[in-house]
């Protein structure tokens, strides 16, 4: 389980995230949504290592306090992280990010899972000859190779057309499906729709937390 505990993070006087505190249980999904400025970004990007956060926070995965460790710690602890905007890596592969991400030479199904063709894609460059959808996606076969635990997803629907969504929603049910804790952060109602629960952010305060159903009827009682 993954607990996190008074999570706090502030910018000069301006506090981004105030006593954030909630568990994601072995297994589930949990959709994490909410105002822009809201600091879920920020949020997902604590949990992995990319940005610290006060001393009276704790995040707590597999009984182990995440803070005691680096991101490339997290990441050998079964964490994974996909970007909101995906890093260029110029004179890397598609093939070697794969590879280096699963461990393994066969990688062409990652590829086949978020709706890309191996044959066209194994040879080119992470570099900006791709579009963001593509680099997206690539990111998100990457993240899928690592095969982790818990898998946290900033706005994975950014720059991802429509028939590239409707791949990426078989994606995370098959993640849900094999059991794999999910963390997404999304503005997509079709990909809170599939989630165990939904987590609202407000103002770097949790709003709400509950099951999808519940809180996606709660939001639209409120757009009414």
């Amino acid at each position: 389980m993954l607990s996190l505990e008074k999570v706090s993070f502030r910018v000069g006087k301006k506090n981004i995230l105030q006593d954030v505190t909630f568990d994601v249980h072995d297994g589930e999904f949990l959709a994490i949504t909410g105002p822009n400025g809201s600091g879920k970004s920020t949020l997902a990007k604590i949990i992995m290592g990319i940005i610290p956060v006060s001393k009276t926070s704790r995040i707590i995965w597999n009984n182990e306090d995440l803070l005691k460790f680096d991101l490339t710690e997290r990441a050998r602890r079964g964490v994974a992280f996909a970007y909101q905007t995906p890093v260029k890596i110029k004179g890397v592969t598609v093939q070697r990010l794969l590879e280096i991400a699963s461990g393994k030479k066969d990688i062409s199904e990652f590829l086949q899972m978020v709706g890309l063709e191996p044959d066209e894609y194994l040879e080119r460059e992470l570099s900006s000859e791709l579009s963001g959808g593509e680099l997206k996606r690539i990111e998100i076969a990457s993240v899928l190779a690592r095969d982790a635990d818990l898998t946290i997803f900033d706005e994975p629907e950014a720059g991802i057309d429509i028939w590239s969504f409707d791949n990426l929603l078989k994606v995370f049910k098959k993640l849900k499906n094999q059991g794999k804790t999910i963390i997404v952060v999304t503005h997509q109602e079709r990909l809170m729709k599939i989630a165990d629960r939904i987590m609202i952010l407000k103002s770097g305060h949790v709003e709400k937390i509950g099951e999808s159903k519940q809180i996606l009827k709660e939001i639209g009682d409120e757009d009414e």
